[in-house]
């Protein structure tokens, strides 16, 4: 499969779509962050690239359904109110036989454990509190990916379980 169009959740400065871009060989990506300052950032930084960034919310997307080849989501899905709709609006604009590729904290007790040590005696940890809104929990990731309609490609959990990642395809 060619990938002509990419999107990319979260993707905040734009560096990790940076990465996804070059690395997925695509003609386009558009990154998607609830940032202005962020996305303002990203359009001057890497103006010079087939690369648009935009403020956006994934509940709601301004896109034609079957828009993209292929979706990323990673590290952001946590910080979402509603999980359901938001992989809902992924498969409406990817395109038939798209892929997702999803990463989310696992939120197993090592996860946890680090997590509230973060967030209590690193010195910047406290801009992180009552972020994460969503919990990934029991393999939710991969049940939301399924009660979407995805058919799991891949599903495998690393770093000692703290991170869960889910490759689905339309």
């Amino acid at each position: 499969m060619v990938i002509q169009f990419i999107v990319h959740f979260g993707s905040a400065d734009g560096m990790f779509s940076k990465i996804i871009f070059d690395k997925s060989g695509a003609k386009k990506l558009t990154g998607i962050d609830v940032l202005k300052k962020s996305v303002d950032w990203a359009n001057k930084h890497w103006k010079k690239y087939p690369m648009k960034f935009m403020v956006g919310d994934a509940h709601k997307l301004n896109f034609k359904s079957g828009t993209f080849d292929a979706v990323f989501a990673l590290e952001v899905l946590e910080h979402v109110h509603k999980p359901v709709e938001v992989f809902k609006e992924i498969k409406r604009i990817l395109k038939k036989n798209g892929y997702g590729v999803f990463l989310v904290p696992s939120d197993n007790l090592l996860f946890r454990t680090i997590w509230w040590l973060w967030l209590h005696f690193y010195p910047r940890g406290w801009v992180w509190k009552e972020t994460h809104i969503q919990t990934y929990r029991n393999n939710y990731l991969t049940k939301v990916c399924k009660k979407s309609g995805f058919k799991i490609e891949e599903d495998k959990k690393f770093i000692l379980g703290m991170l869960h990642l889910v490759k689905v395809r339309k």
